[in-house]
């Protein structure tokens, strides 16, 4: 690195490679490198591409770039000109003009206008894990400099590169192992489930099979039968409930609400058609109690509305309001008429999330109307 970075220099360095290790899911690590990067570098725009095998990107984010302006640009970019260049050869890239480039091909209609260029991969080993490439120098680090990045913008991305590769790695075995562990708890439930709740089914419909027997010729121990299938019953439903209960997941005591909603929602999106997304804005930590209310108010309206409002997309917010938080789950789905619903005195499910939701002095309001889909919200006031 170039004797003329000053310490704080160093100290931005340090304090980025800090908040990458911070993050444990890919997507926050990818995020965070791309802001770190273009800080650092003091760079108009970042963006970060991990390849996939089609000539495209599995993944890719930007930093300096807004939503309505990346919505505009369109489909996500294919490995061409220079990003290829980057990913085939696994080489840095310092381009005064990135137009001059040999195999420039040009922009969509709607993307920034960029200059100069600056691309690191992330490598490990011999694999190339991503890209990372900045545009437009907005404050050249040496004062004599007439502009464009330089060579020690290039040392400090390398360095970043690097510690990118080991967050990148690091974040990718925690998500597997976070499947693992979901995978081994779905087999521990089922077997709870058939241990302590089917065999007792199993008995309860043998007793209402007897008692059906004996109702026309023996009315008196037909009752006891009867009797016994509601014993039953009631056992059946505690034994149940002790497993429900049991359900909290581990992560939303490891990992937090945001990192415990997220996954649920990846989950759903893999094993459903419809599309299930989830976004996080200064999100605080939460008592206990109200993190698990939140959860289980996302899940119930999620199951709600991929189950029986046939929606084909859910989106779940979650922000931070001062020291509380509010929760929103928005679906297209076939609505309904909540007027109607509470005169009805049904939906058990919203019954289920207004007392969640009272039982931590949250506050529930639902907004729906019959083919309008449905909105879902929850405010908490924080500890």
């Amino acid at each position: 690195m170039s004797s003329r970075t000053p310490r704080g220099g160093f100290e931005a360095v340090s304090a980025a490679l800090l908040a990458m290790n911070r993050q444990l899911e890919v997507r926050e690590v990818l995020q965070t490198i791309v802001a770190s990067a273009r800080e650092l570098l003091g760079a108009e725009y970042a963006a970060l591409g991990v390849p996939d095998d089609h000539g495209g990107f599995a993944q890719f984010v930007v930093d300096g770039v807004s939503d309505e302006q990346w919505k505009a640009i369109g489909p996500l970019p294919r490995q061409h000109g220079v990003l290829a260049a980057m990913l085939r050869e696994g080489a840095p890239q310092r381009l005064d003009d990135v137009r001059t480039f040999e195999s420039f091909a040009g922009w969509p209609r709607t993307h920034p206008v960029m200059k100069d260029f600056i691309g690191m991969p992330i490598v490990d080993g011999d694999e190339i894990l991503g890209a990372v490439f900045l545009a437009n120098k907005t404050c050249p680090r040496a004062p004599e400099s007439s502009g464009g990045f330089t060579q020690e913008d290039e040392d400090l991305l390398r360095i970043l590169a690097d510690h990118a590769a080991i967050a990148l790695i690091n974040a990718r075995l925690y998500e597997r192992s976070r499947e693992l562990t979901l995978a081994g708890e779905r087999a521990r439930i089922a077997h709870e489930l058939h241990d302590a709740v089917s065999q007792k089914l199993f008995s309860l419909r043998l007793t209402a099979q007897a008692a059906a027997s004996l109702v026309d010729h023996e009315p008196v121990r037909a009752k006891e039968e009867i009797r016994q299938v509601a014993a039953l019953a009631a056992e059946a439903a505690e034994e149940l409930r002790a497993v429900v209960v049991e359900l909290r997941p581990a992560g939303l005591d490891e990992d937090g609400l945001v990192a415990t909603l997220r996954t649920e929602a990846r989950v759903l999106d893999r094993v459903h058609d419809a599309s299930v997304t989830f976004h996080a804005e200064r999100v605080r930590a939460l008592p206990a109690a109200q993190e698990e209310a939140l959860l289980r108010v996302a899940q119930e309206a999620m199951h709600n509305a991929l189950r029986h409002a046939r929606a084909t997309a859910v989106g779940v917010t979650l922000e931070g309001r001062g020291t509380g938080a509010r929760l929103r789950i928005r679906d297209d789905g076939r609505g309904f008429d909540p007027s109607a619903v509470r005169a009805a005195g049904r939906h058990l499910g919203l019954v289920s999330m207004r007392d969640r939701a009272d039982g931590v002095s949250g506050r529930l309001t639902v907004q729906s109307a019959p083919g309008k889909g449905t909105v879902i919200e929850m405010e908490v006031p924080g500890g």
